[in-house]
């Protein structure tokens, strides 16, 4: 005899800031939820990803009693560095976002943060756990159910994607989910090494050979990108080339850090791309599932955590009998998920040179992008856009059924540390 499927109101698959801070929320308002990972928690807490987290992004985090850690052991950041043609150019964008700054803390220390914050409080994640295969449940209630690798089964009331765009939530949509996307013509290697001292702020060189980034990490240790031609393997690139080149093109000197041992070397193939939906009757997406995202402007992380935050409250909303619920997340997520390709994709042009220009023709796109430079570091409307727009001004909302003292929207101010 076949044994009967575990039940749980939502199925999380994936256990990134997306399915963490999800079912953090959820399970505090006494929803049943389930999260299982393909990875083991070794791999999933060991991986290095991003570390710049946006200003609402911390407030939230901070609200829900998940940023304890990361406010003590994080760094505030209000500027960066953008050189060109010889000239390096400080953008105060903490002052000219009227107070909103990042937070520099490596993706892979919130992640563990999250996981033992969900484990001290009861909760359980599956590791090591990917999900097979995602199905609507026959017995007609129009809920879902799960298979594992392993071969155990799951029905859910919802079943939610956190597992990237390639994933068994996403492909289980009638005639799937991806939406249009781009290509870029140009790649980045990007390098995390050792560094002599800390990175004090992120520097974006803008050269005629090709963009360059510098990007703090620990005091000890900082991420680096050099722009390299499309579909470039990294074997391409010796150490003392990769050292050599930053050197160049960041323009490093005197008090500025050199990187030493390179500790992870790899190709970031540059593309965008937006789900064309994220709801399909109880599947939902959220974060890579939902929508790609360049490095540029570093909003892959904070875009995911966004997502989670309007889904609990629409989940919550929908659980409590609103109609329209998740249709409503649907909307509101997609116009954010635009809005963040094209900041990252007007940073991208910023940054980046047209390919096969004659150095005439270079020489007049350099001029052109030092220009642009100096009008988002001069106070003004297309300043303070950028700065709000690039800090991650503003908030995100909490959801509405938790106790009164825990109603109120994040504010869109400053956060003391």
């Amino acid at each position: 005899m076949t044994a009967r499927p575990a039940r749980t109101t939502v199925a999380i698959v994936g256990a990134g800031p997306a399915g963490l801070v999800l079912a953090h929320v959820l399970r505090r308002a006494g929803v049943g939820v389930t999260v299982h990972e393909r990875l083991s928690r070794a791999a999933l807490e060991g991986t290095a990803r991003a570390g710049v987290l946006e200003h609402r992004v911390v407030a939230y985090l901070r609200a829900l009693g998940l940023a304890d850690r990361l406010t003590a052991e994080g760094e505030r950041h209000g500027r960066c560095e953008i050189s060109c043609l010889g000239e390096r150019v400080e953008v105060d964008y903490g002052t000219l976002s009227g107070g909103a700054r990042h937070w520099v803390y490596p993706q892979q220390s919130l992640v563990r943060d999250l996981v033992a914050a969900y484990e001290a409080a009861g909760g359980e994640i599956a590791f090591g756990s990917p999900v097979a295969e995602v199905a609507a449940d026959g017995d007609g209630d129009g809920g879902v159910l799960l298979r594992t690798a392993a071969g155990a089964r799951l029905r859910a009331d919802y079943a939610v994607g956190c597992e990237g765009a390639r994933g068994v939530v996403a492909a289980a949509f009638p005639g799937g989910a991806a939406g249009p996307g781009r290509r870029y013509p140009y790649d980045w290697l990007t390098v995390l090494a050792r560094i002599d001292r800390p990175v004090q702020r992120v520097r974006y060189a803008v050269h005629a050979d090709g963009f360059a980034g510098m990007m703090p990490r620990t005091a000890d240790v900082g991420r680096f990108y050099l722009e390299v031609p499309p579909g470039e393997l990294p074997g391409a690139w010796a150490p003392e080339r990769i050292r050599a080149e930053l050197a160049r093109r960041l323009d490093l000197a005197g008090a500025d850090p050199r990187p030493g041992e390179l500790l992870e070397t790899g190709v970031l193939r540059m593309r965008g791309q937006v789900a064309d939906r994220i709801r399909h009757g109880r599947l939902l997406l959220a974060g890579d599932a939902a929508h790609t995202v360049t490095p540029s402007g570093a909003k892959g992380l904070n875009a995911a955590v966004g997502d989670a935050a309007d889904l609990a409250g629409a989940l919550l909303a929908d659980l409590g009998g609103e109609p329209g619920a998740l249709d409503g997340y649907q909307r509101r997520r997609l116009d954010a998920a635009w809005r963040t390709q094209e900041f990252s994709d007007r940073l991208l042009d910023l940054l980046h040179l047209p390919a096969g220009l004659p150095p005439g023709q270079r020489a007049f796109a350099l001029r052109l992008r030092l220009e642009r430079i100096h009008r988002i570091a001069r106070p003004g409307p297309e300043a303070a856009d950028f700065a709000r727009a690039y800090a991650g001004a503003g908030e995100l909302p909490l959801p509405a059924v938790w106790p009164p003292a825990q109603r109120t929207p994040v504010a869109s101010g400053t956060t003391g540390r």
